[in-house]
């Protein structure tokens, strides 16, 4: 199967048990990226059978943590627990065309079989006690299982990880149906990856197992398999599987720390996937040259250094318009107030080194006078710095044109008429005008404050 030959429709699958974890991030992103590449669909399927485990919390976290990286599902999501009917359909099929059979097997009974298996030295699996059973007594509790091919091998042509050939008398009849009539893991995703049409199925290599037992389904029933590509894990900066102990590790709390989406999307897609020496690139970038055969073979490591340093690009690189709204919302500012913004955040992003950065660097626009000083700003006024603010005060009082060029020479004639050099004065000025400095050089604060709001907070302090 190729894009070229099939309308592409790709799923994302997680279970609601918890966050939405970085690795499902990337499997999602891949995922998203594969189906824009090829005017494709891309799903959201929530695989929530597991009633017990599931909670609307988690659902919630995984739909806000895609609607925040902006991977947005081309249909409403999918709740396979809602498919259950569906599923056990296709398992009463599978029972009167003889690919199934009912297993009464008690608890007592599998226990014994896995302990005599081990004490053999073999395999611990279950051993098809019940597999040609012709009849199974009406009251006896039961599972069904699927009756697996027993001979030869069963072959899994992975657009990663390449050829997985599994002989078949390495696996076992697995369970299809649970003996309180609920349907299994691998033959509930067979089912719903059918259903919906699923060409491409991109997931972590921890499924690759799962994917042969799903391939044998699906043959049995006579279905088209999609295509799989199994990525690799991502790992800790140790290359431990990845932990807590590595730092967040849920999509919502590198959203609290202050990175952008789009540098969420730019380093996910390095974590396992390359495009030559690309490191920072556009999301419309990722989506013209993704493909699977970038993906690579070994686990990923997490680099924070890294992680921030990207978001620092795309910050610095960022639209305008929508770094405003980030600030105004962090800074809980009225929407009049964003044209003073966004006539600052030109200047101002070249600087920031985090969102919580440049918004504590853009807080300064907004203080109410008298502006308060921190102690570091009140160490900074020395008795001569302030002098010599007090004598550059009336000339920047009657300069008539407050542009770039009108203060550079004010303040290069002052300079040269009472000998002495900007650190004897700018500093200070900075930390008056702002109460806490900043990464811009005075002139950038003159001209962003205007003539009128830097010459009321400079005298406020001057006079106190």
């Amino acid at each position: 199967m190729t894009s070229s030959e099939t309308h592409i429709i790709t799923r994302f699958a997680p279970s609601p048990t918890g966050y939405l974890h970085i690795g499902g991030a990337r499997t999602a992103l891949f995922s998203w990226a594969f189906a824009r590449k090829h005017q494709g669909t891309f799903l959201l399927r929530i695989e929530d059978t597991d009633r017990e485990r599931s909670t609307d919390d988690a659902i919630q976290a995984i739909l806000d943590g895609l609607d925040w990286l902006e991977l947005t599902p081309d249909a409403p999501p999918i709740f396979q627990h809602q498919n259950i009917e569906r599923h056990c359909e296709i398992v009463n099929q599978m029972l009167a065309s003889g690919i199934a059979y009912k297993c009464t097997c008690t608890k007592e009974a599998l226990d014994d079989m896995r302990e005599k298996a081990k004490a053999g030295g073999k395999p611990i699996r279950y051993d098809g006690t019940c597999r040609n059973k012709e009849t199974v007594s009406g009251d006896l509790p039961f599972t069904v299982r699927f009756k697996a091919p027993l001979e030869g091998f069963t072959l899994l042509t992975d657009l990663v990880q390449g050829d997985v050939r599994v002989e078949n008398n390495q696996l076992d009849d697995l369970i299809l149906l649970r003996s309180d009539g609920t349907p299994t893991y691998n033959l509930s995703v067979v089912v719903d990856d059918h259903d919906m049409n699923i060409t491409h199925v991109i997931r972590g290599d921890d499924h690759l197992t799962n994917a042969v037992r799903q391939s044998q389904i699906f043959d049995a029933l006579s279905w088209a398999r999609p295509a799989y590509a199994h990525i690799p894990l991502i790992h800790g900066s140790d290359g431990a599987k990845l932990s807590k102990r590595h730092g967040a590790l849920g999509v919502e709390a590198y959203k609290d720390m202050g990175f952008l989406p789009e540098a969420m999307r730019n380093y996910l897609a390095r974590l396992g996937w390359s495009h030559g020496d690309d490191e920072l690139f556009s999301t419309a970038e990722l989506v013209d040259w993704f493909d699977i055969s970038g993906i690579g073979k070994s686990p990923a490591r997490l680099d924070m250094e890294k992680m921030h340093a990207t978001n620092i690009h795309h910050i610095q690189q960022g639209d305008e318009d929508v770094l405003a709204d980030i600030i105004m919302d962090k800074l809980a500012l009225p929407l009049t107030d964003k044209e003073k913004l966004l006539t600052a955040l030109p200047l101002m992003k070249k600087t920031a080194k985090s969102l919580d950065n440049l918004a504590d660097n853009l807080r300064f626009l907004f203080l109410t006078r008298p502006v308060q000083l921190n102690e570091k700003a009140v160490q900074s006024l020395t008795d001569e710095k302030m002098d010599n603010v007090r004598k550059i005060f009336p000339a920047l009082q009657n300069l008539d044109i407050w542009d770039e060029d009108g203060i550079a020479g004010l303040f290069g004639q002052f300079m040269e008429e009472n000998d002495v050099k900007m650190g004897q004065f700018g500093p200070a000025m900075r930390n008056m005008l702002t109460g806490a400095g900043s990464p811009l050089g005075v002139y950038d604060l003159l001209l962003l404050l205007g003539k009128d709001e830097s010459l009321a907070r400079l005298e406020d302090i001057l006079t106190k």
